[in-house]
């Protein structure tokens, strides 16, 4: 009579009779390949003289001499969008987070007197969701439009264990290109010079995580009503996309030769950014009393009790550009930017300095409630 068979605890386990797969580890190669077709309109709307190739290839081309340049300087700049992305992730809302991913590098590249040729992100997860991706690349895609540059490649990279659920992180990079000699800052910034400064769209994406913060300790959901702007949702507020400040600047700087020097103004605030820019012995006085920042700032300031210093460190205050120009100059570039839609304020001058210290304030913020 046969005995019973029973497995022996110790013995190997086999493999399934398939066998292991990619997708089985957690990589679904069928759903980045989905990915790719999804985006190619979105890339091929980027398009621009110096950038025909199709997505798909090892690497982007870019044309410098199609692109009209004769002798350029290349300038690189990459950067991140930040933890405005947990906003972007808890609320199920990622396109703007895109156009904030460009936003951040060709801001960087345009202060430089570099246009913004090419650009290419990365899109790291832990699942692929291709719906959430492609909402992102669009965004990627619309910052491109309004920066004048091509999408012309990116990475997916899907990385099992390695993010919570839901979760991504995104990375960007871009190049610009100058005329040799026309890189900025110039090297004839003088005492006197105007700093003229133009309007944010909001916290742009800097300080999120102490913004993060003051959302939790208020306990308040994303979805809520924003106690700062009318007829949105909290989330919708602050997920407001950077401004793309790059085409009206480009117009000022080729319509009127006269802009010196622009500082980004990120993380830091004014006095980090601005001496940037400026030469030894030579620093700024910032009128905050001529500074109209959105009401964001003010309710920031209100509900987590953050002192003025703290909050000109942190955010933009409502000026996401500073540009120096001579004072005879003024009016002309303030008048070429207006006509390009930007709000333009007198801010500040540039004076002499000696020391650290290269940014003095002078009056008071007023926040709007």
């Amino acid at each position: 009579m046969a005995k019973d068979h029973m497995a022996d605890p110790n013995a190997p386990s086999s493999p399934p009779s398939n066998g292991l797969t990619y997708k089985d580890a957690g990589v679904d190669i069928d759903a980045g390949n989905a990915l790719v077709d999804a985006i190619k309109p979105l890339t091929k709307a980027t398009r621009r003289p110096g950038a025909d190739g199709e997505l798909g290839g090892f690497g982007g081309l870019f044309d410098l001499k199609a692109a009209g340049f004769q002798d350029p300087v290349l300038v690189a700049a990459n950067d991140g969008v930040g933890t405005k992305l947990k906003l972007a992730i808890d609320s199920g809302m990622h396109k703007g987070v895109g156009i904030d991913l460009v936003a951040m590098c060709v801001n960087d590249l345009i202060v430089q007197g570099a246009e913004p040729l090419f650009f290419l992100d990365y899109f790291a997860t832990g699942h692929l969701s291709v719906e959430t991706a492609r909402d992102v690349v669009a965004g990627i895609a619309e910052g491109c439009k309004q920066a004048g540059c091509a999408l012309i490649g990116g990475e997916t990279a899907e990385m099992p264990g390695m993010y919570a659920d839901g979760d991504y992180d995104l990375a960007g990079f871009s190049v610009g290109a100058a005329e040799r000699g026309a890189l900025l800052p110039r090297d004839d910034i003088a005492s006197g010079d105007v700093l003229l400064g133009l309007a944010s769209s909001g916290p742009h994406s800097n300080g999120y995580s102490l913004i993060r913060r003051i959302i939790e300790q208020e306990r308040l959901e994303l979805s809520a009503p924003s106690p700062f702007a009318a007829s949105c949702t909290l989330a919708e507020a602050l997920l407001e996309p950077t401004r793309i400040y790059v085409k009206p600047l480009l117009a000022a700087i080729k319509q009127t030769g006269a802009v010196k020097a622009m500082s980004h103004i990120t993380g830091g605030g004014y006095s980090e950014n601005i001496p940037r820019v400026l030469p030894d012995g030579l620093g700024v006085e910032v009128h905050l009393d001529r500074l109209s920042p959105p009401a964001v700032f003010g309710w920031l300031a209100s509900a987590g009790g953050i002192a003025d210093k703290e909050m000109l460190r942190t955010f933009n205050c409502g000026t996401g550009m500073v540009l120096v120009v001579a004072p005879g100059d003024q009016d002309e570039v303030s008048a070429c930017l207006e006509q390009e839609g930007e709000a333009v304020t007198v801010i500040g001058t540039v004076e002499a300095a000696s020391g650290n210290e290269q940014v003095d304030y002078a009056g008071t913020l007023g926040w709007a409630r």
